[in-house]
């Protein structure tokens, strides 16, 4: 079972993004507090489970955390502040949202940047929360195992909503990610308002920058 916290007596946010390496859509992040004394032999990092294991899931955390939030940063937002800030950013959207303030936070990954809640005056730049990165986190730590899930079911539910609207793209299968349909797609019917146009959208080693029609 994973470790129930990094921090001893603190309240600890587990956080961890979704979407970061798609060529369409929002980069999706949460942020989730749990019991002290939690136990779920089944929260794992999102990837290593079935789709339908992680819907199941989603249920029991949002049931039992403390709290839980999820942030979103759109496509255009991605484009003009690059997606290791754009994943950042999501991150403290969904710290922001959280009924229980958290104390301390534990990111997935090796990069964040500090945060502070909205709560916290500081204008002498002071009031920064404790955090600690985590390589493969979402495997080690049921907080972050857990915010890995809620990032990934409501960026999936997200990208399964835009798939009904562009249909060719065959977001429903690939959410976004470059397969090697996806990216043949692109090629035929051109970028929506959706993709990233900072990202190599065909492969090519050539960025995107403005829309097709």
């Amino acid at each position: 079972m994973l470790a129930p916290h990094y921090y001893e007596g603190k309240i600890e946010a587990g956080c961890d993004e979704a979407g970061r390496g798609c060529l369409a859509g929002s980069v999706y992040a949460a942020a989730v507090i749990l019991p002290d004394d939690y136990e779920n032999p089944l929260l794992n990092d999102s990837k290593q489970l079935t789709e339908k294991r992680r819907y199941e899931l989603r249920e029991q955390i949002e049931r039992d955390a403390v709290a839980w939030a999820v942030g979103i940063v759109t496509s255009e937002e991605i484009d003009k502040i690059n997606i290791l800030n754009a994943s950042i950013l999501a991150m403290h959207r969904a710290l922001d949202q959280l009924k229980v303030r958290p104390e301390a936070i534990i990111v997935d990954g090796n990069r964040f940047k500090p945060y502070r809640s909205p709560l916290q005056s500081g204008e002498d730049g002071g009031g920064f929360l404790p955090h600690t990165t985590i390589v493969k986190g979402d495997g080690k730590y049921m907080a972050i195992a857990a915010a890995s899930i809620l990032a990934k079911t409501y960026r999936d539910d997200y990208m399964n909503q835009l798939a009904k609207e562009y249909p060719q793209y065959g977001w429903q299968q690939n959410k976004g990610y470059p397969t090697k349909a996806h990216r043949e797609a692109i090629r035929l019917y051109g970028t929506t308002p959706y993709h990233r146009l900072s990202y190599n959208l065909f492969g090519d080693g050539q960025l995107t920058l403005e829309f097709k029609d």
